[in-house]
């Protein structure tokens, strides 16, 4: 009895630690977000008085606006491409035998392993070849190249899982693929679709590297490059209050996203690895 209760003691200690780790640096950056001035540099875990001249400054730059509908439009864009290009990839994969089938999945998986620096120059190229350079289609393309691999393995994963008579009674009724995947398949897929969805538009949110490679123009700017090119009154000065609460800004949305389709999330990631 002794014994049980130290696990369970250790084990909640643990998952206490784990989540403070976890969840201080974003309670840091919101208290940090509400300080301005000589007070951004004195270490306090709860501010005296709560100053929103930060979120003020923010939301009256157009140019903070602007990019957080620039990567609205992105990120959107993005998880429709990906989810279109993965789930009919996935029905190929998952449902039609043909010769090298595994060895093409696999390659799939593999290119996901590559770092994003060490294909931006083959991107870039690409890119450029297609005129796509300073354009919100350029990161679309870069950011659906991203996310496909895991889109397709997941979905993949799912419509292998998917029970055989089921599509064997719609093509006797005479359906076609298409009708298969989207009247059939597309409410059973609907879990993973939502998790490989929402993963797909929070990395097309956070990406920095290709949206600062592949755009020039202000106007085009994402929210993580509005976020670095924020700049204070003077060279030298960084207005951490003010990237602080533009932080926060970028943050919330995700956080509420993921809040609203947590049990879809982990149904598909739990359903996958055990289906697989």
């Amino acid at each position: 009895m002794m014994k049980q209760t130290f696990k369970n003691t250790a084990f909640y200690i643990f998952v206490a630690v784990l989540i403070l780790f976890s969840v201080f640096p974003f309670y840091y950056a919101i208290i940090t977000s509400f300080t301005h001035g000589g007070a951004l540099f004195q270490v306090q875990y709860w501010p005296k008085h709560f100053d929103f001249i930060n979120y003020k400054t923010i939301f009256s730059q157009d140019n903070f606006l602007l990019s957080l509908v620039n990567s609205l439009i992105v990120a959107t864009i993005t998880v429709i491409c990906s989810l279109f290009l993965g789930i009919t990839a996935a029905y190929a994969l998952g449902r039609v035998t043909f010769y090298g089938r595994t060895l093409l999945l696999l390659s799939i998986l593999a290119i996901s392993m590559f770092p994003q620096v060490a294909i931006l120059a083959g991107l870039f190229e690409l890119i450029r070849f297609f005129a796509l350079f300073n354009t919100r289609w350029a990161l679309i393309l870069s950011y659906t190249i991203l996310s496909l691999p895991f889109t397709v393995w997941v979905l993949t994963i799912f419509m292998r899982s998917l029970p055989v008579e089921i599509e064997e009674a719609a093509i006797i009724d005479g359906a076609t693929p298409w009708i298969i995947i989207t009247h059939i398949f597309w409410p059973l897929l609907r879990p993973a679709v939502i998790t490989t969805g929402l993963l797909s538009f929070i990395g097309a949110w956070n990406e920095f590297l290709f949206a600062l490679t592949f755009i020039r123009s202000e106007s085009l700017r994402t929210v993580p490059m509005a976020i670095a090119f924020i700049s204070g009154a003077s060279e030298h000065e960084i207005p951490w209050g003010i990237i602080m609460a533009a932080s926060v800004v970028v943050t919330v949305p995700l956080i509420i996203l993921v809040l609203f389709f947590q049990r879809r999330i982990i149904e598909g990631l739990v359903l996958g690895g055990v289906k697989g």
